[in-house]
């Protein structure tokens, strides 16, 4: 999910959304009648999502079948998975979780996996770092994240999760390489495993920045998206995942 200098103000320059080119366009500018008319349409539908209670339940209770979500806000470019994508994601990870006591998991910028991973085992001990304060909701399971301050954290959240996994919120070498400051900032220092979810355009800079390579499964938004997305990772998954793409 794209967020940048205050929501970019809402009348200001949208550059480089992961659904559109890469190329900056023309600064998009609304009229203030058509900007009031907007923020009442999204807060009308915030409200609804905002009543309703997290997806996940807590251990013991039973997780609803439905993942909810709050809407997609355009003015962050938030594009949620489609769910295939977010399973197979979720699978991934919680497979991944057993090798490790203990296992803590950061997202970063991916809501859609946070939720699907706590409908999938809601014992997981998962941590939401998004620049949407709607995901407040998640309690304190949520930690307010802006990747122009990649360590603005709490110093809790340091060397300590044993899985992240990175959805950057622009398609730009520059954003890329502030999220990679996240990461070197949560990862643990002693063993972790990386799964990042961005554009084929992010290819070259994904293996210089992090080391990671494209497997052949390939996510998909609910939103029909311009760019091809790809999930990048740190480690041979064997064949899950379709397994790693062969180099051309």
């Amino acid at each position: 999910m794209e967020k940048e200098d205050e929501l970019q103000k809402l009348n200001g320059q949208v550059s480089a959304p992961r659904g559109g080119d890469v190329e900056d366009d023309d600064p998009l500018v609304l009229s203030s009648q058509a900007l009031a008319a907007l923020q009442e349409f999204l807060a009308d539908q915030n409200k609804t999502v905002a009543s309703r209670p997290p997806a996940s339940s807590v251990a013991g209770e039973e997780v609803s079948e439905k993942v909810e979500l709050v809407t997609e806000d355009w003015r962050l470019s938030q594009f949620w998975y489609e769910p295939e994508t977010a399973e197979t994601v979720a699978e991934e990870v919680v497979t991944l979780s057993s090798r490790f006591s203990g296992c803590r998991v950061a997202c970063i910028a991916c809501p859609t996996l946070y939720v699907y991973l706590k409908k999938r085992d809601p014992s997981l001990e998962v941590q939401l770092l998004e620049y949407d304060m709607r995901f407040e909701r998640y309690g304190n399971e949520f930690t307010f994240y802006d990747y122009n301050e990649p360590e603005d954290l709490p110093l809790q959240l340091k060397h300590c999760f044993h899985i992240i996994v990175a959805d950057p919120p622009y398609l730009s070498r520059e954003c890329l390489e502030r999220v990679s400051q996240t990461i070197s900032f949560l990862a643990s220092p002693v063993d972790s495993l990386l799964l990042l979810l961005t554009g084929e355009v992010q290819r070259e800079h994904a293996a210089e920045l992090l080391g990671v390579r494209p497997c052949v499964f390939k996510p998909h938004h609910s939103s029909k998206l311009g760019n091809e997305f790809r999930l990048f990772i740190s480690y041979d998954p064997g064949t899950r995942l379709g397994g790693l793409e062969e180099d051309s």
